[in-house]
């Protein structure tokens, strides 16, 4: 098997891997989630009905207001947060959303995530070193 790494910033540290889940549409979190299931309820987003429950989220980053962090906090209490996250746009709102979930989180990569890693993709995601490793779903790919 292939592997591909990425080379980062740290957001939030530990380390997790799992089943990426890819959308290259910005999350909302008040009104874009359900925080209960970690399911995308936003009516035009493309991952409406898919939930981020136990995966690694790979996105652009986060848009509304400041309820992103307090959704994606809830999402953590009742454990269905994302594994881990992945994403391109540094905010406030992202920032703390990843740090109230508590899940290894990375930014700023060599490489654009989203051009790389599609959903079904197995991810390790070390917050720690900045470090993202890749392991296609299609040896092709």
């Amino acid at each position: 098997m292939t592997k591909i790494v990425l080379h980062g910033r740290k957001v939030v540290g530990g380390c997790a891997e799992g089943e990426a889940l890819v959308t290259k549409d910005t999350i909302s979190g008040w009104g874009g989630i359900n925080p209960m299931t970690g399911t995308i309820i936003e009516l035009q987003h493309e991952l409406r009905g898919q939930s981020f429950k136990d995966k690694v989220l790979v996105f652009p980053g986060a848009k509304g207001s400041s309820g992103w962090s307090a959704y994606f906090h809830m999402a953590r209490m009742v454990g269905a947060a994302p594994k881990a996250m992945i994403f391109n746009v540094m905010t406030t709102k992202a920032a703390l959303g990843t740090v109230v979930s508590h899940a290894p989180t990375v930014t700023g990569l060599d490489q654009d995530p989203l051009d790389i890693i599609e959903t079904g993709d197995w991810v390790k995601v070390d917050g720690d070193n900045g470090i993202v490793e890749i392991t296609k779903k299609n040896a092709g790919s």
